[in-house]
């Protein structure tokens, strides 16, 4: 749960995994066939890290490819989720959505699987829009989509890179638990 306060904010933003629920998904297993994918294209994506590879991907016109590999997991992953502590705090706020770096469909199914979708008046994930986190256009967007201000809003996340995402898009952030778990 998150340990501050939020009810100064009118809009509450929430990441996804880490934050609301954590996606049973094997990266690496996720990288391997990424990295496989981009082999048989004859495009040497050894050593690149999965956030990587999606640049990887744009560059060599393979973004259709390697984001089917990471939605098609991250989907699985999402029906197989663990609910965390921060999701019974979901519905309490007058307007709330969800900004994440999984796919929009991934969001989706995670929200319908722990009964959380009736609470998120928004939802973007990395597909949704042109860029991705830390880039702050998908937070905007979510914003956007909430009818909410920037100034109003808060954004709850897990990773130094929801914290980064928050500090561009000018909206006030919070960690959940007691600091950030990653990037």
């Amino acid at each position: 749960m998150p340990t501050c306060d939020l009810a100064p904010f009118d809009a509450v933003v929430w990441d996804l995994d880490g934050t609301l629920v954590h996606l049973d998904v094997d990266w690496g297993a996720v990288a391997t066939e990424a990295e496989a994918t981009f082999r048989a294209a004859g495009i040497d994506a050894d050593g690149t890290d999965l956030w990587g590879m999606l640049d990887l991907a744009d560059e060599s016109d393979m973004r259709e490819d390697i984001e089917a590999i990471l939605s098609a997991h991250e989907r699985e992953g999402a029906r197989r989720s663990k609910r965390l502590a921060c999701a019974d705090t979901m519905g309490t706020f007058e307007v709330e959505g969800v900004c994440s770096l999984n796919c929009e469909a991934a969001c989706h199914v995670a929200l319908d699987t722990h009964d959380l979708a009736g609470h998120a008046d928004a939802v973007v994930g990395r597909d949704s829009v042109e860029t991705r986190k830390p880039d702050p256009e998908p937070l905007l967007e979510t914003l956007r989509r909430m009818d909410a201000a920037p100034d109003d809003a808060v954004f709850v996340g897990d990773s130094r890179r929801d914290k980064l995402t928050a500090e561009r898009a000018g909206v006030a952030f919070r960690y959940v638990g007691d600091g950030p778990s990653g990037v």
